[in-house]
């Protein structure tokens, strides 16, 4: 970062005048040693011991602003070098994260196991109630009749509707792995084996100990299981679906960094599947996270902070008057932190200012050549039109050959409104590619550009987070209550849940008489002409 951008600075003073040049030649020499340096760590990864301050702090700070505006005119290659390093913290973070990813996937898969398990019994146990004695004892049983055989038509049109709506309310994709275990599901399936398991002791001792012979009777014992369990399959629909679906709770949810936020109303959920339902709504909701809008701030207090000098007046050999020299030095500390303090905001209002001139000039340089390149492609596939169908330009093609014309207004644009990371040049040749495929105009190429969208526009890899962890000084499986207050964090931010109940809302009503609208209309005989 350091070698480009001094390397970019040199390039752009050199053809202004002969004592620019000179000046970028001292400036060059001055920081040749330290170019090196910072080269050869952006190449490699170091592993340092846990630093008591971010390591991407000032040195990111000054390699921003060193970096000239007009790095697009005088630079041609986008390194691929790393700044970042790891410290023995992200190690330790990165083994934990490992594990924990580990342990999850074996209790999804052990969930997914049970649940398999029990419903396998779930559909087998009628029917095996039906084979049995057909198996053990079929000379002593009594022939079924029609009434027998039609029972054997509904057990198998329950048995394919109970098997439906199991697969539609319970086998569905996992949204997300939560924390603990889903009460009502576990209550649920706990309440389903314990039914079937006395279904069982019931059939044990009273028809199989006994080997009764009324078919008929062993056949409506096996209806009347399917029934029970189609009215659990009616509860768990109630329990799981239904009750949530009445708003009882406004959700404020704020991110820690930069203030976004938003609000949410939610039925009665535990902790954890609130948290799910604010994680879905998030990467829909909320802007992506752009840490680079973040260094304006710390870049005007570590500013603030460098300027602030003292002097000692009376030369080294004044080292009598040490406590004078310290009471002097911070009298005038105190006093350079006091007026810097009443200007600083002058400087952010001029700051501001400046920036937003700037991007109104980069934003109109971007919409000018966007709507050239465009006009130019729409003349190709005019021109395309009148030759035969073989040489017709595809549109990744067509957008691979006007996006240079358009590459270095973007650029600037990406730089200036600190949205560079967010973008690849790959990912903007494809949205081009999208964009002339399906003819949409230029403004619709550069929304995406202009205007943040949600989180979920961008690439995977530029907002993903792998694994949340929720903190909360409440069981995660209890439910929402007034004042419920809960964190869910990731690696560069955290989102601050706080949770307000409702208000009950009376309403009443006033009646209001009709006869109370009529009104008389009393002219005067005497009116002027």
């Amino acid at each position: 970062m350091d070698t480009e951008s001094t390397y970019s600075g040199y390039s752009y003073h050199s053809g202004r005048s002969r004592g620019s040049h000179r000046h970028g030649e001292r400036s060059r020499d001055r920081h040749k040693s330290r170019s090196k340096d910072s080269s050869r760590s952006e190449k490699s990864v170091t592993i340092n011991a846990p630093p008591a301050e971010p390591l991407l702090g000032d040195q990111s700070i000054r390699g921003d602003e060193m970096q000239d505006d007009n790095w697009g005119e005088t630079t041609t290659a986008v390194t691929g070098t790393s700044e970042h390093s790891l410290s023995q913290e992200d190690i330790v973070r990165i083994s934990k994260d490992l594990d924990d990813s580990v342990g999850l996937d074996c209790k999804r898969y052990l969930s997914v196991t049970l649940s398999i398990i029990l419903g396998l019994l779930v559909f087998l146990t009628p029917l095996a109630f039906l084979v049995l004695p057909h198996l053990l004892w079929p000379d002593r049983l009594r022939t079924c009749g029609t009434a027998c055989e039609g029972l054997f038509i509904s057990v198998a049109f329950k048995l394919l509707i109970l098997l439906l709506a199991v697969w539609a309310l319970f086998f569905r994709t996992p949204r997300a792995g939560m924390p603990r275990i889903f009460v009502f599901r576990a209550l649920l399936a706990t309440l389903v084996f314990l039914f079937v398991l006395s279904y069982w002791l019931f059939y044990g001792v009273r028809i199989l100990d006994t080997r009764d012979e009324d078919y008929q009777g062993i056949v409506q014992y096996a209806v009347s299981l399917v029934d029970a369990l189609l009215f659990i399959h009616y509860l768990a629909i109630v329990l799981l679906e239904l009750r949530q679906l009445q708003p009882c709770f406004s959700l404020s949810v704020a991110r820690s960094t930069d203030g976004e936020t938003r609000h949410y109303n939610l039925g009665q959920l535990s902790i954890q599947r609130a948290a799910v339902a604010i994680l879905e709504n998030y990467y829909r909701d909320f802007p992506v996270h752009n840490p680079a809008l973040l260094t304006a701030s710390k870049s005007r207090a570590a500013k603030h902070l460098a300027g602030l000098k003292v002097y000692n007046v009376d030369g080294p050999g004044g080292n009598n008057t040490a406590a004078g020299i310290a009471q002097s030095q911070s009298r005038a500390m105190i006093a350079a932190a006091a007026r810097r303090r009443d200007s600083s905001h002058n400087e952010l209002y001029y700051e501001e200012a400046e920036h937003e001139r700037r991007v109104r000039k980069r934003k109109a340089r971007l919409v000018v050549a966007v709507e050239e390149a465009f006009t130019h492609i729409r003349r190709i596939q005019e021109e395309e039109q009148k030759k035969s169908p073989g040489d017709v330009m595809d549109p990744r093609e067509a957008a691979q050959a006007i996006f240079p014309s358009m590459a270095r207004a973007l650029q600037k644009y990406l730089r200036t409104t600190r949205q560079q990371h967010c973008h690849s040049m790959e990912s903007i040749q494809q949205h081009l590619a999208f964009c002339i495929m399906h003819n949409m105009s230029p403004k619709a190429f550069l929304e995406s550009y202009l205007t943040p969208g949600p989180t979920l526009q961008y690439g995977r890899e530029r907002w993903l987070a792998r694994q949340w962890t929720l903190i909360s000084e409440a069981s995660v499986t209890s439910g929402l209550k007034d004042g419920t207050i809960f964190l869910l964090k990731c690696i560069d931010f955290s989102l601050v849940v706080t949770t307000k109940k409702i208000p009950y809302i009376k309403l009443s009503e006033e009646f209001i008489d009709p006869k109370s609208h009529k009104f008389v209309l009393r002219l005067q005989s005497e009116t002027s002409v």
